[in-house]
Parts: structure tokens; sequence; C-alpha cells
């Protein structure tokens, strides 16, 4: 039999993550600006992550291109993750820690966003791809987890929920990337 207080402990925990998200509010208004000023550029966004952080990925790229809450244009966003040609084609030849970098070396160029997430913050194929990101001049935004990671250092903006649960973290995110499509969509 599943015990309130089970349920309960979980949604204070979520309660918990959510309050270091709040000291994140400087950081969450800096990617809001920095992906104004690359959508207003005519450039775009390329989002990545594993697995949930992959399918989180998926869902902003998504809400860029369709909409968030009104209509309008859409705007340029790429999820890294959707093409399973060039995941397996890629990570088959080669090796699956570059396969971000090689998506950012064909497809950024100087003045578009990167946003990497990683609940550690230490995803070998995330972090390679910021890193080419800073080599062709891109603005890279992390949404991370515990301490930010390798991640955090190779990021113009971090978004750092500090705890060590993967799932409060990942809601977290969830939170923090409709804030940021909601306030870029409000006012584009």
């Amino acid at each position: 039999m599943i015990k309130m207080e089970k349920i309960e402990k979980m949604i204070d925990e979520s309660i918990e993550a959510k309050r270091h998200l709040y000291n994140e509010s400087g950081s969450i208004k800096k990617a809001v600006e920095a992906i104004k000023h690359c959508f207003r550029s005519g450039n775009k966004v390329l989002i990545f992550g594993n697995g949930g952080s992959a399918a989180d990925s998926q869902h902003m790229a998504a809400e860029f291109v369709g909409r968030y809450k009104k209509e309008r244009k859409g705007l340029p966003a790429i999820a890294l993750t959707t093409d399973s040609s060039i995941l397996t084609a890629w990570s088959n030849d080669y090796t699956y820690e570059t396969i971000f970098e090689r998506q950012v070396e064909s497809l950024a160029k100087k003045g578009d966003v990167l946003i990497g997430l990683s609940t550690s913050g230490n995803s070998k194929n995330v972090i390679k791809a910021m890193e080419k990101g800073k080599e062709l001049g891109t603005i890279n935004i992390s949404l991370t987890g515990k301490k930010g990671g390798k991640l955090k250092e190779t990021s113009d903006i971090n978004i750092n929920v500090e705890s060590d649960n993967t799932p409060r973290i990942q809601e977290c995110h969830l939170l923090a990337y409709h804030i940021i499509c909601e306030l870029v969509e409000e006012d584009l």
C-alpha cells in the first residue's frame, strides 16, 4: 500500500528544488535576453541533452517552432537529439561523445545560441558541443544540476539547480525553459 507520506515527501522535494531555481532568476533573465537577441538577429537556437534532457530539448524546440501560448511566427530552433540517422551513424562510425559536437560544427554559426542540458553537468557529449560552439562564436546557455559540473565552465549563462535528485532537477529544468519560452514569446 502506498503511503501518503511518500507522495508528500516527493512534492516537498520538488518544492525545495524549485527554491534553488528561484535563486537562478537572474540567469534565467540573461538567457531570455540572449535568446531574444539571437532570434532578432536572424540566428537560431540549437538544443541538446541525453535521456530525459533529450526529451526536454525536443520539448523546448517545439515550443519555439510551434508556439508556447500565443499565435506567432515560428522561431528557428532545432533539437539535435531527433535525427536517428545522424545519431546512430556518427556514434557507430566514431563515438557518441562527439555526436552533438559534430552537429554544432555542421549547423551553428556565430551569434547562434546553444542550450545544453545535463542534470550532472558532466555529460561529455554536451560539454564537447559547447566547446565547439565557443570556437564558432555561439552564446552558450546550460541547464544543470548538482554544482553545475564542467558544463558550467563552458557556458556564458548557467541555470543550475543545486540538487542531487535527478527527477527534481528535471522538473526545475522544465519550469526554467517554460519561463524562458513564455518571456521570449511575449516580447517577439
